[in-house]
């Protein structure tokens, strides 16, 4: 039977819905959720890739490697089978595309966060609106082709982190987590957690591919893009990171994203 892919106000959950679309025979399936800020969708994988897009909030993607924050009209491609999940920050109105298995050569074989074109973004919002499934031979088919076409040249934006394992980097890691402010250097962790200061920085390059002060500030950048995205102040935000002015946190974000924090936000929504 065939049924409109926007989200209706019905009582199937999530994991439901998500399983019916796995069998659909069509290489690609659409789906439209909203979900208030705060919301969880529990660690869960699928045998389809999927490319998800926000249309407004922020998504907050983790899997066991890593997160991967998601700003409005950006995307972030999640491959086959890979366990994640999905916190939200402010109102979001995601939609996703759900593709099969080596439907689409060269992909990326990891989670990223990914540009979306103007293009693309019309295409996603005109497959929520078809039917499941989309019939076969007509144009349905060949928005298909395009939508593949556009998937294959996306570009990937850097905003992910990196999740140590070691379990001294996990203990500085989860510290962050409670208090973004904490601005310990090094040293002193090294004392904390029974390790060297060149153990560490070793570990941190090791793991991450970044420097501890790399790793520190790629954090707060994430962390920040998730208050924003509540609408807290800029003062807050630079407060509850812990720079020592509004100006050195917007410096810093302008630096790593090209534009100010209001001035990006503001730009992704028009």
């Amino acid at each position: 039977m065939q049924t409109n892919n926007v989200a209706n106000q019905t009582k199937i959950s999530f994991s439901e819905r998500v399983a019916q679309v796995m069998d659909v025979p069509r290489d690609v399936v659409a789906m439209a959720l909203d979900y208030p800020s705060g919301h969880l969708i529990p660690f869960h994988c699928h045998p389809r890739a999927q490319l998800l897009y926000a249309v407004s909030g922020v998504m907050v993607v983790t899997t066991r490697k890593g997160t991967w924050v998601v700003p409005p009209q950006r995307g972030v491609w999640i491959p086959p089978m890979m366990e994640h999940q999905i916190v939200t920050s402010g109102q979001l109105s995601m939609r996703t595309l759900y593709i099969k298995k080596d439907a689409v050569p060269s992909l990326p074989v990891d989670c990223c966060v990914v540009n979306i074109t103007p293009l693309l973004r019309e295409l996603i919002l005109y497959m929520v609106n078809l039917p499941t499934p989309y019939p076969l031979g007509g144009p349905e088919q060949r928005i298909v082709a395009v939508i593949f076409d556009q998937i294959q040249s996306l570009s990937i934006v850097p905003l992910s982190l990196p999740t140590p394992k070691d379990p001294r980097l996990r203990v500085i890691h989860e510290a962050l987590l409670e208090d973004p402010s904490n601005s310990s250097t090094l040293e002193q962790w090294s004392h904390q957690v029974g390790a060297s200061e060149r153990t560490l920085a070793r570990i941190f390059r090791d793991e991450t591919g970044m420097s501890f002060r790399e790793w520190r500030q790629q954090f707060k950048l994430l962390e920040a893009l998730k208050y924003l995205a509540n609408d807290v102040p800029v003062t807050t935000v630079a407060m509850t990171l812990g720079y020592d002015s509004v100006s050195a946190f917007i410096h810093m974000f302008k630096k790593a994203l090209g534009r100010t924090p209001t001035g990006y936000f503001k730009d992704l929504l028009t």
